[in-house]
């Protein structure tokens, strides 16, 4: 039977989900993936391997339940639409509570793993990557939402709570211009009419559009930007992008953005476009967190020492913390802008 799996979105409250799980066993399933054919024909037999890996482990850890927590993963390989629309990597992760997909956009290593907690080292290393940030693609036609780092831009699924166009925040019916009429006269004079105008067809149209914005605005924070916690650029039409960022909410929104209608785009172009923006932004942010625990760290309220970090983390006492990402490099070798920063905070008085 065909059946269509679909990946869920990886935020840091599905991060915790899994954490959290008190179920046993765990199975954790990673592996690099590929986009287009032929090299994709390969990875249905690939994951196969692991699958048949994760069994062989159950048989020994838990044989009574082998087959209940293995049905999952054995369906998500027969279903050859799913295996036709990945990305660079697949995790998947299954227990008796649940069984979650999901896609990022970078390879993993291979890997089948049965504990007791599942595997999700990887998956908190990309969560914490800050070259990730999401694209808003606005017209008064069309929606869109992006996620993606310096490698690619991919499409994500709009919450149904997120307007496709102006035309479903639009009132059932325009209201037509109308006038009143008063009238106007004093001691000794005759009485005259005067028409005053209430509102034209422009007037409107900026309403409707300005309602529009709104309701994307409202929505996007609360279903995309409050969830995923990532920067947000704005792509649209120079006079859509003022208005917009002048009504807009969502502290996550970047000033920066494209002052270009999006459908002109292709995926490829809006990609390129938009990391051109995206990385002198996050290497400023980047500069800032290294000036501020410069600043901290000379007033007593920041520190390098991983002891001090642990212990400090350990009794609640870590405001910011940034990790530098790479082998063979030290959290306090600021000087090298590494990719993921870790600053830590001491409050006063602690």
């Amino acid at each position: 039977m065909q059946l269509h799996h679909s990946p869920h979105t990886l935020t840091s409250i599905s991060l915790e989900e899994l954490v959290s799980s008190k179920a046993r066993p765990c199975l954790s399933l990673y592996m690099g993936t590929h986009r287009s054919h032929p090299n994709n024909q390969q990875d249905p037999i690939r994951y196969r391997h692991l699958v048949d890996a994760l069994k062989t482990s159950l048989h020994h850890q838990a044989p009574d339940a082998v087959h209940a927590l293995i049905a999952p993963f054995e369906a998500l390989e027969n279903d050859h639409a799913f295996w036709e629309h990945t990305l660079d990597g697949l995790v998947v992760m299954g227990s008796a509570e649940f069984f979650r997909i999901y896609l990022l956009p970078r390879p993993v290593a291979d890997l089948a793993v049965v504990a007791d907690s599942f595997h999700t080292k990887p998956l908190r290393q990309f969560l914490q990557s800050v070259e990730r940030y999401q694209v808003l693609a606005l017209s008064l036609h069309k929606v869109q939402l992006f996620e993606g780092n310096r490698d690619s831009l991919e499409a994500v699924s709009l919450a149904p709570e997120v307007p496709r166009s102006s035309s479903d925040t639009s009132s059932d019916r325009q209201q037509a211009p109308h006038s009143s009429v008063s009238s106007y006269g004093g001691l000794g004079a005759g009485h005259s009419a005067m028409h005053h105008g209430q509102g034209g067809k422009k007037d409107g149209m900026d309403s409707e559009v300005e309602r529009f914005f709104r309701a994307v605005d409202r929505a996007v924070q609360a279903h995309h930007s409050d969830i995923s916690g990532l920067p947000l650029m704005l792509a649209a039409l120079p006079e859509h992008h003022h208005l917009f960022q002048a009504i807009s909410h969502n502290p996550l929104l970047m000033k920066q953005g494209l002052l270009i209608n999006p459908e002109s785009l292709s995926p490829a172009e809006l990609q390129q476009r938009a990391w051109a923006v995206a990385a002198p932004a996050q290497q400023a942010q980047q500069s800032a967190w290294c000036d501020d625990y410069a600043v901290a760290k000379s007033k007593g309220l920041g520190s390098d020492n991983l002891a001090d970090v642990a212990h400090a983390a350990a009794a609640g006492r870590v405001g910011t913390l940034l990790i530098e990402a790479g082998p063979g490099r030290r959290a306090h070798r600021w000087h090298h802008r590494p990719n993921r920063l870790f600053q830590t905070r001491l409050p006063p008085g602690r």
